[in-house]
């Protein structure tokens, strides 16, 4: 890395800027374009996110006062709050929803070793969404109740470094388990769900794909036992092959399945997982269940951390514009962090970052406690008269 370079542009030169602009031509971002591209669009939205900017107004303030160094964080056009909010409203989110699958790609391959804390060759996902409350009145798109708009974010994390491996946005009014039939599913994979992912005949398709799946069960569930198998620890109180009783559940899925009866130690609660699995133990499957949690944790983290909870712009394209960039914010600092092999967390990183993108110095120097060292004292040949 240049120590000349500003933080930011280091960051951003973990982009790949060519794929950017091959999304950007797939959607025709920069027709008619004389100023102000979408990679001008994109830094300065990357730098609200960053930086946790509370409105365009404050974006354009704050990039403004840094006019002598836009050029070098590269970004050509000029700043102004009514072009960046022409851009968020007219170009295509899809440009940016691209990119960012762009990243999860590279991401996921950095964080493929990575160990979810159960012995397990095959990759786990959880799927789970969080709503976003919106103004009915100014997010008219998005109604969700009859005085409330939302949207809802649907996330597949992959466990293997906490990367979200698909990410759908769709109003509130979207039912979670609809979401089931836009994946490509994993043969061989896990996909951890909790009871309102629970549609048998969705089920029976992630079955026939060869994946697994693992979720709860409801308390009405009604089952026609097969066997039962005998457990190997005190917390399972049972593990049975069953076949779905109900007339529906049994019609859309005609398959046995597993059914496991556990009791929380910590809470001493009981809980029933399904899963169409045989041959992992009855307490590991228990375990894949309690993994899902981190997919609630990603929510909480974004939420508290990027400016995805207020937005820029009231159009369906801002919102979803926003979105994406503030994933792919995310990817990247996920990209950072693996790439500079740094220790810190994700947020002591981002924290990090959001004070110190113009400062001229090496990236790792604000990651590591290195004394300072003045390189333009390096660089300087003249001999000094007195030593």
């Amino acid at each position: 890395m240049n120590p000349g370079r500003t933080i930011f542009s280091q960051v951003m030169a973990f982009l790949p800027s060519y794929e950017f602009q091959r999304c950007v031509q797939r959607y025709n971002g920069n027709y008619k374009i004389k100023s102000f591209s979408c990679w001008d669009q994109f830094l300065c939205m990357a730098f609200a996110q960053l930086t946790y900017r509370e409105s365009l107004r404050d974006i354009q303030a704050c990039l403004r006062a840094a006019q002598s160094k836009l050029y070098h964080l590269g970004i050509r056009g000029k700043v102004s709050r009514n072009t960046l909010a022409h851009a968020n409203q007219v170009r295509n989110w899809r440009i940016y929803a691209d990119f960012a699958q762009v990243l999860i790609a590279k991401a996921r391959k950095l964080y493929i070793n990575d160990s979810i804390g159960l012995e397990l060759m095959q990759t786990v996902y959880a799927l789970d969404s969080t709503t976003i409350d919106l103004c009915l009145s100014l997010f008219p798109w998005a109604k969700f109740r009859k005085t409330k708009a939302a949207v809802k974010l649907h996330t597949l994390l992959d466990l293997r470094g906490g990367i979200p491996s698909v990410v759908i946005i769709t109003p509130g009014k979207v039912h979670d388990v609809r979401i089931l039939d836009q994946l490509i599913l994993e043969p061989g994979a896990f996909y951890v769900v909790d009871r309102g992912y629970i549609d048998f005949a969705r089920l029976y398709r992630i079955h026939q794909t060869g994946a697994f799946f693992v979720t709860r069960a409801k308390d009405n569930f009604r089952f026609r036992r097969i066997c039962s198998q005998k457990t190997e620890s005190e917390c399972i109180r049972c593990d049975q092959i069953i076949i779905a009783q109900n007339f529906y559940a049994q019609k859309n899925y005609p398959a046995k399945m597993r059914r496991i009866r556990y009791l929380d130690p910590a809470t001493q609660r009981y809980l029933v997982f399904l899963t169409n699995n045989f041959s992992l133990p009855a307490l590991t499957i228990a375990d894949l269940y309690r993994l899902r949690w981190q997919v609630e944790l990603f929510f909480k983290w974004i939420k508290q951390h990027l400016r995805i909870k207020a937005f820029y712009g009231t159009t369906e394209n801002a919102v979803k514009t926003q979105i994406g960039i503030a994933i792919t914010v995310y990817v990247l600092v996920a990209i950072v962090k693996k790439r500079l092999k740094l220790d810190q967390s994700l947020y002591t990183i981002l924290q990090v970052l959001s004070v110190t993108l113009f400062e001229k110095t090496l990236i790792l120097q604000a990651f590591t406690e290195m004394p300072h060292i003045n390189h333009n004292l390096l660089a300087d040949k003249q001999l000094k008269l007195f030593e």
